[in-house]
């Protein structure tokens, strides 16, 4: 680092401030602004790990927020993603966050299939601020390619990200690879749950809940190596009745039969344009994937959890949640010999009709 670089500012009141002009900018879509603002920042002497995490990633949180409440669009929620992005990408390439690599090194990959790329790089570059030589490989990483990487750099640990729960069978996977080969894995991101639960639950050697809690486990000392004899089904005994898999499997003809028996069960339905009938096709897809999820995680609440936001959604943007229902109630019909899949729905049913903030179809 350059001697003429100003001494670091621990966190302060200048956070929030940052905070809310980046956001400014970035609901403005000006790229540039919300980049110098960033740059002006290190400039001053900053810390840049405290700008990545307590200005640019509680920006992107808003974001989050703001699409849920449907006051952004798809559309503007990808823009000001991309410009967050951009951000850190800015902020990485300043004198300020220059870090000479001194200690191991860390390979950090989202999971194949999840496209939510921000949460891996800011664990990325923290890491590179405390020390660390990291490979980062971006969204959506096949596990061979993964393991191929892992073969070539002798990395001490793998970082894997994951924001979709969906996403848990292939990080599953992902992490028995990638201990198969003898590297331990430390997993974080929403989809492993706000305690970890999940991360436990497919062992994983660690698990953090974010960027900086990443870093510092990886402070404490190095991951405990896998076991040789690790056996990925012998986590999940509950797999052996083959509900998860038919239901993966089958999931697009389920789709389909619910579907096409949902305007008997929701008459609305019938006056549904082209495009709401797509949208409710896209609903469906989304109830199997997490039912298929819950199968594999063996848990009923993380269905429950997903129907009652998938409602709050709903009902946010002005469609009817009262759909939901009649729509679980027909994919347990199709599934009625599956006992652990209708179970799981019918919890889902129940958790809608307790959830008081979409059984009045008002948003909470």
């Amino acid at each position: 680092m350059s001697t003429s670089t100003p001494p670091r500012l621990p966190d302060g009141a200048h956070l929030p401030e940052l905070a809310e002009r980046v956001w400014s900018a970035v609901a403005d879509g000006d790229e540039y602004s919300a980049t110098e603002i960033v740059l002006h920042a290190l400039d001053r002497g900053i810390d840049p790990e405290s700008v990545l995490l307590d200005v640019i990633a509680a920006v992107q949180g808003r974001v989050g927020e703001e699409w849920a409440a449907n006051r952004i669009t798809v559309a503007q929620e990808h823009a000001a993603t991309s410009i967050n992005e951009r951000a850190v990408v800015a902020l990485a390439l300043h004198p300020a966050a220059r870090t000479a690599p001194s200690r191991g090194r860390i390979t950090v990959a989202c999971v194949d299939g999840e496209w939510h790329a921000l949460p891996a790089r800011l664990v990325a570059e923290v890491l590179k601020l405390r020390g660390w030589q990291v490979d980062y490989l971006g969204a959506q990483v096949p596990a061979p390619h993964l393991i191929a990487h892992l073969h070539t750099t002798k990395a001490d640990a793998v970082a894997l990200s994951s924001s979709i729960a969906t996403r848990l069978p292939t990080a599953h996977a992902a992490i028995t690879a990638c201990q198969a080969v003898g590297v331990p894995v430390l997993v974080g991101g929403a989809a492993f749950g706000p305690d970890g639960q999940y991360a436990r639950l497919l062992g994983a050697q660690a698990w953090a809940p974010d960027a900086r809690g990443a870093a510092d486990r990886l402070a404490e000392g190095p991951l405990p190596r896998p076991r040789a004899d690790h056996q990925q089904m012998d986590d999940l005994p509950h797999l052996a009745d083959q509900e998860y898999t038919m239901v993966a499997r089958n999931s697009a003809g389920l789709v389909r039969a619910v579907f096409g028996a949902l305007a008997d069960e929701f008459p609305a339905m019938r006056s549904y344009d082209d495009m709401q009938r797509e949208r409710t096709a896209e609903d469906l897809a989304h109830i199997v994937e997490f039912l298929a999820t819950a199968l594999y995680l063996d848990d009923e609440a993380l269905f429950s959890w997903f129907i009652t936001w998938t409602a709050r959604i709903l009902t946010a943007r002005g469609v009817p949640a009262q759909s939901l229902p009649p729509a679980l109630n027909l994919l347990a019909r199709e599934l009625r010999d599956f006992p652990r899949a209708v179970r799981i729905l019918q919890r889902g049913v129940d958790a809608l009709t307790t959830d008081h903030s979409t059984a009045n179809g008002t948003p909470a």
